[in-house]
């Protein structure tokens, strides 16, 4: 799962984002220009902070440019929203107007926090009772900054002190890292993972929810048995019940489910993901909505990574396979890769399937599908629909409803 930390850097242009970012890195990470503009689409840069661990810097274009294609440079940066974990916000000269107040609410509506900061303050003062009114109004973090001061001394007090409030604002206990086994196993017991190897499994490497359960176990000093589904049964066998838990690649949940007893609780890695990341009690009362739906009725598919297809592609093939045969409905399908904009018209789908997010950030998930839940749109991920799919949902789900996990 994604660990990293997306900080959104906005403000209108030569208000000096990418100034910032080289200054808070201390490397020349961002192009930095007395000509307005010089940002176009958003800029990715990486580095490690104290406290929090790897960051992604996101500088954006000003968000007063103008233009054609200036408005398609807005664009881009108003999406950047939905993808951060936090905001900060640059403005010049103690002139917080109608570009600063309209990205403050859209970060308001986001539940998104940010910090706002008066930047070349060596240039102009940050007016104190301006300082003062916005932290009243917005109760939020407000501090002045400068990339140009003389004093290193003092220009490391003030980077030190925005990092320091960067750290506590991105510790949100909503969006706190959780991990797949918490509650689940602990110390010595011995947990059974099904990882089949197929066209979909990367060259030399299994994928990342395998790998984050592997390294979870350890952790709590559990015992992680790795195999393949054609060695389960003998694997089974020879341990003599002493298998606290199995979990499976989803889309063999079928055929695992008919080799692990039933006194052994199975489940799968998208289940579990589930659980701990986006919204696993609307999850659960998404996923029957399969059941329920019509012919030509529209799916909004959710893949946060982009990869190559093949014929074994568990959102763009096999999900659509099972589903039109549980349903007997012909059923449309749109696919959205990575982290590419939501349709415009969302309500024109019946239900979104999201799959386990294991490459994006708890926050950037919730904001895909909370946009749909705020319509009313049924969601449900990968695994339990492939469950739900395949009959053994009740099963699957099971520890974790009657635990109310």
């Amino acid at each position: 799962m994604s660990n990293i930390k997306y900080i959104g850097v906005f403000g209108k242009r030569n208000t000096g984002k990418s100034s910032l970012i080289n200054t808070v890195s201390g490397q020349d990470v961002a192009i930095v220009s007395q000509t307005p503009g010089t940002t176009t689409d958003p800029v990715k840069k990486r580095m490690e902070i104290f406290g929090i661990g790897p960051v992604v810097f996101v500088d954006t274009a000003g968000i007063d440019d103008h233009g054609e294609l200036g408005m398609q440079r807005i664009g881009k940066t108003k999406e950047v929203i939905s993808q951060i974990d936090i905001a900060l916000l640059l403005f010049t000269n103690n002139e917080f107007g109608p570009y600063e107040i309209e990205l403050v609410n859209r970060f308001e509506k986001a539940r998104l926090p940010f910090i706002i900061i008066h930047n070349q303050s060596d240039i102009i003062a940050f007016d104190e009772g301006l300082a003062l009114e916005l932290g009243e109004k917005y109760k939020c973090d407000v501090v002045e900054f400068s990339c140009t001061l003389l004093d290193d001394k003092e220009q490391s007090i003030m980077v030190d002190t925005l990092v320091s409030l960067i750290v506590k604002n991105v510790s949100d206990p909503a969006f706190a890292s959780k991990k797949l086994f918490d509650g689940l196993a602990g110390k010595g017991d011995v947990v059974v993972l099904v990882c089949p190897v197929d066209s979909e499994t990367p060259e030399g490497r299994i994928i990342l929810p395998q790998v984050n359960a592997i390294r979870d176990l350890l952790d709590k000093e559990a015992c992680a048995v790795v195999v393949q589904p054609q060695n389960l049964e003998t694997f089974l066998v020879s341990c003599k019940g002493s298998v606290k838990l199995v979990v499976t690649d989803s889309q063999v949940f079928d055929k695992v489910s008919k080799i692990v007893p039933q006194d052994i609780p199975l489940t799968g890695f998208s289940v579990l993901l589930a659980r701990i990341k986006g919204s696993f009690a609307n999850y659960l009362d998404g996923t029957p909505v399969i059941d329920r739906l019509e012919e030509n009725d529209k799916v909004l598919i959710l893949e946060s990574c982009s990869h190559h297809t093949s014929c074994d592609d568990i959102g763009r093939v096999k999900i659509p396979a099972l589903l039109s045969k549980r349903t007997g409905k012909k059923v449309q399908w749109d696919v959205i890769a990575g982290l590419d904009p939501l349709p415009q018209d969302m309500s024109q789908y019946k239900l979104v399937i999201q799959c386990g997010g294991c490459m994006i950030t708890n926050r950037q998930l919730a904001a895909r599908i909370n946009h749909a839940l705020e319509l009313g749109i049924p969601v449900t991920n990968y695994g339990m629909a492939l469950a739900w799919c395949m009959g053994i949902y009740e099963r699957a789900t099971e520890m974790f409803t009657t635990n109310k996990s």
